[in-house]
């Protein structure tokens, strides 16, 4: 379906106002019992922001993700949305190697922070984000659009946080620029959940 002007304005209105609501990380991803991928740590690092941002695109759908460094080629994306209490939901355990994206945020390559969700792994094994610690600040991620077109984004920052230390407001506030979060689970296993999420900041380069 594409995005109209108007859905658009309220989707990011909306991306807005559930900043404030949005409750924390996300709860359902890395289910499993005993462990079905190993522990994951990445080394939280950053690099500055580009002085100059790329012109947002037009809105358009994502249909596919591609991450060179992490392996991952997904040819379709999932509609994601959050709950009643904030919760954003996460890909089905059944479509673990396909990315979702939240669709009350803007489209990838729109002004603003679009959110994307993969998991690192479920209760049946090593899931699409299986190789985040291979991925790197200055890596690419691609996301192919329902327009044709492809959004080409720079990771700038990659930041590993307990889930009870969600920082809401950096992932989903309000972005001058068109920015990219992925965000994917990380840490040991507790209670059947991965401990920590995630978190790959990018900005979009073409």
């Amino acid at each position: 379906m594409s995005a109209s002007t108007l859905s658009r304005t309220a989707r990011i209105t909306t991306a807005s106002a559930l900043a404030v609501a949005l409750g924390g990380g996300l709860m359902a991803c890395g289910q499993g019992s005993d462990g079905p991928g190993p522990d994951v740590t990445v080394s939280s690092t950053a690099t500055t922001q580009a002085r100059q941002a790329a012109q947002p695109l037009k809105p358009a759908e994502p249909t596919g993700l591609r991450i060179p460094s992490a392996g991952v080629d997904a040819k379709s994306m999932l509609d994601l949305a959050t709950d009643g209490s904030g919760e954003l939901g996460v890909p089905p355990v059944d479509k673990a190697d396909e990315p979702g994206w939240w669709t009350d945020g803007p489209t990838p390559g729109e002004k603003g922070a679009s959110v994307l969700v993969a998991h690192y792994d479920t209760a049946d094994g090593p899931a699409l984000m299986r190789n985040i610690k291979d991925v790197k600040v200055g890596d690419a991620i691609e996301v192919d659009r329902a327009d044709g077109s492809t959004a080409r984004f720079k990771i700038r920052e990659i930041e590993q946080v307990a889930k009870k230390d969600f920082p809401t407001n950096k992932v989903y506030g309000k972005t001058n620029s068109p920015e990219l979060r992925l965000l994917t689970c990380g840490g040991g296993l507790e209670g059947g959940h991965r401990t920590d999420n995630i978190i790959l900041y990018a900005d979009l380069v073409n």
